[in-house]
């Protein structure tokens, strides 16, 4: 599943957003994210994203497995990959920045993941899918808002 988000800025500020790890907690629905271990730039950095309240939580634990951008002020895609390593979220995570021209971008956040519960899981999947991308498409459009509202105050 990819959600994709198309934001009024350059590639490079957009990445610098989406991968500020802690800062996700502030756009990502009920979601709060930490680096746990690394720099959070880098091939090998760990991350946990806890979703829900108390005991409703669930902790997403991560870690990246390969960091690509390209040379400072070089057009290009930016992309990393992350897999899913806790008990319920298991897979693979891509988080990529398109270019689309000097002021504008493309965020595209793919989930690859392993369903838990077996086949139960595979027979809900159907059923949770649609809310699942609707969490993350609001949670990425509110990120877009936010972050074009920023570079506006900037310029």
């Amino acid at each position: 599943m990819t959600v994709p988000v198309d934001v009024a800025v350059p590639a490079a500020v957009l990445w610098e957003v989406v991968t500020d790890w802690a800062g996700q907690s502030a756009w990502m629905l009920g979601t709060r994210v930490e680096v746990t271990a690394g720099d959070g730039r880098s091939v090998g950095t760990e991350l946990c994203a806890t979703t829900g309240v108390g005991p409703l939580a669930v902790a997403d634990t991560m870690r990246i497995t390969d960091w690509s951008e390209p040379a400072a002020g070089a057009p290009g895609r930016r992309e990393v990959v992350v897999v899913h390593t806790g008990k319920v979220v298991r897979g693979e995570g891509v988080f990529a920045v398109e270019d689309l021209g000097p002021d504008r971008s493309r965020f595209l956040w793919t989930e690859l993941l392993d369903l838990p519960f077996g086949p139960v899981g595979r027979l809900g999947w159907p059923l949770v899918r649609p809310a699942f991308r609707a969490g993350v498409a609001h949670s990425l459009h509110a990120m877009a808002r936010d972050t074009e509202r920023r570079f506006e105050a900037r310029r």
